[in-house]
């Protein structure tokens, strides 16, 4: 049976997360092969699965200031990624949505880092596989816990 962790244990255990984390985003970031930043890649990505969004909105959920969510809003329009909307309810504001070569890239970018990591997980065993899946459900599980 399994002990529970010391505090120590617990301290390494989450910079290994971190570590490992951090390296496989930067990895399937370099196998999209796009010219979009990582930041401008997750803001399209959450202006096509939410939007039409507010910048404000945006900001919410990106966790960025509302300056920094309207400046990425801009190189998205500049980029041909997205188009803006007058607000209907505040006329100062406006609302931003993926148009279709917005959507059809992250489409692209989609399909690419799933083919990398499908190639990656295809040489472990079902055991190491139902770990795997296991784990991706306890992280977003913890992701999830954050936004309540």
């Amino acid at each position: 049976m399994a002990t529970k962790l010391e505090a120590r244990d617990l301290s390494e255990l989450a910079a290994h997360l971190r570590l490992v984390i951090t390296r496989t985003a930067r990895r399937l970031r370099q196998e999209a092969g796009t010219d979009l930043g990582p930041s401008q890649t997750a803001a399209l990505a959450t202006i096509e699965r939410h939007g039409p969004l507010t910048p404000t909105e945006l900001a919410r959920m990106e966790r960025i200031q509302r300056p920094t969510a309207t400046r990425i809003v801009a190189r998205l329009e500049e980029a041909g990624l997205v188009e803006r909307v007058a607000d209907p309810v505040d006329g100062r504001s406006f609302t931003v949505s993926a148009n279709a070569e917005g959507r059809a890239l992250m489409k692209k970018l989609r399909t690419r880092k799933n083919a990398y990591m499908a190639r990656r997980l295809r040489g472990l065993d079902p055991d190491e596989l139902a770990t795997l899946d296991r784990a991706a459900a306890i992280l977003e599980d913890l992701l999830e816990g954050e936004r309540r």
